[in-house]
């Protein structure tokens, strides 16, 4: 769930081109509301392209999604990081669900996974097939998705999706959840789903050229019972890892 901080970041905003440096640009990461124009210095290049389709928690707010992340590779490669209720609709919007390369689960609450049920749906209409990465647990959604339309593998075992290089750590949360690390050509994306601890992720986020990460709540809110980051938890893991480019 990232619900409350996300909000902040993305409602209403435009989010701009960013670079590293003028010639190379890691990620280009936007939302959905940014579809239309936006100029940019040239020249620029890149190896991801992150588009937030949603980042709403526990539920979608009007017009809006729960968490879902689409990546774009440079060599064609497009995975679905979480699928939250209200993802696939503005998936849609984009692209043909079925041209992913795959989908990413980060765990199975229904805010990063809902939309796979209407998925299924969608596959099984169009007579297609997708890798599902997800963890292997007894969750009842999980079971819901084990059908044909998905060629269901272990989250914690891949080690490649699409073109780009994959590795995840777990992270803890109220179920079995991970934290994802994608990379192309030598640049990598971190995003750590849900969780509520950020001091056993500073090493796998180590100098992350972008770090999509939970922060569900304000400083003040948090306590040692929320099972989300703060935003300024956040901010902390980002400089302690040393990452270049933060996204709540």
């Amino acid at each position: 769930m990232m619900g409350y901080g996300c909000r902040l970041c993305f409602m209403r905003y435009i989010m701009r081109w960013c670079w590293l440096s003028i010639q190379w640009a890691a990620f280009r990461p936007r939302t959905l509301s940014s579809l239309g124009p936006v100029f940019v210095s040239q020249p620029y290049t890149y190896c991801f392209e992150l588009i937030v389709i949603g980042c709403d928690g526990s539920y979608p707010a009007a017009n809006g999604a729960c968490s879902g992340f689409l990546v774009q590779a440079d060599d064609g490669s497009t995975v679905l990081l979480d699928c939250g209720s209200g993802v696939l609709g503005k998936l849609m919007a984009l692209m043909d669900p079925a041209k992913l390369s795959a989908v990413m689960i980060t765990h199975w609450h229904g805010d990063h996974a809902a939309d796979l049920l209407t998925l299924r749906h969608y596959l099984l209409i169009h007579k297609k097939r997708l890798p599902l990465y997800a963890p292997l647990d007894s969750s009842l959604l999980m079971q819901l998705c084990e059908h044909e339309e998905f060629v269901l593998k272990d989250i914690a075992q891949a080690s490649e999706v699409g073109g780009m290089m994959m590795e995840t750590t777990p992270v803890v949360h109220a179920m079995e959840a991970f934290a994802v690390k994608l990379v192309c050509d030598g640049k990598q994306l971190v995003y750590t789903g849900d969780t509520d601890r950020w001091e056993n992720l500073a090493s796998f986020c180590r100098g992350a050229d972008l770090l999509v990460c939970d922060a569900t709540f304000t400083s003040e809110e948090w306590n040692e019972k929320m099972p989300h980051l703060s935003s300024s938890q956040a901010a902390v893991l980002a400089r302690e890892a040393e990452v270049k480019q933060l996204l709540l």
